[in-house]
């Protein structure tokens, strides 16, 4: 897998907080833009079944780990696209660090178009933890 971005910002809310609010699937379109609606079969845990609507299409993602209020990882494979999108959180203060971390791999005639899908990853999800803080801090509804 070859990252796409790592970015980190910090959040004036404890980790437990900041972890309900990044597990809580139905609320996550707040957060994280081009999501219409999102759902998780068996809540938060490895193997779950995340279902995400985007530009009327209904995707899905798998929980490949968890370690509460730590880390949660979630990969979603599309044809011949992986992407792995790691979210780790930490105490800061009376706050949260908390990092999000996005690598794909590509396959297939996917393979050449390497670049622009990392590309397009980063512009799309590079925002989440700036956006998931907004909300926490309530500067965004």
């Amino acid at each position: 897998m070859r990252r796409a971005f790592e970015t980190e910002t910090e959040i004036d809310r404890p980790v437990a907080q900041v972890w309900r609010e990044l597990t809580d699937w139905e609320h996550a379109p707040r957060w994280m833009t081009g999501i219409e609606a999102m759902s998780c079969a068996g809540g938060t845990a490895p193997g779950s079944v995340v279902t995400f609507w985007t530009r009327g299409r209904s995707r899905t993602g798998t929980i490949a780990a968890v370690e509460p209020e730590r880390a949660l990882i979630v990969e979603s494979v599309q044809g011949g696209v992986t992407a792995r999108y790691t979210y780790r959180l930490r105490p800061s203060g009376s706050g949260t660090t908390a990092r999000l971390t996005a690598e794909v791999a590509t396959t297939g005639p996917w393979t050449l178009l390497g670049p622009v899908v990392r590309g397009a990853i980063r512009r799309a999800d590079a925002g989440q933890l700036d956006a998931l803080r907004d909300v926490l801090e309530g500067r965004r509804v």
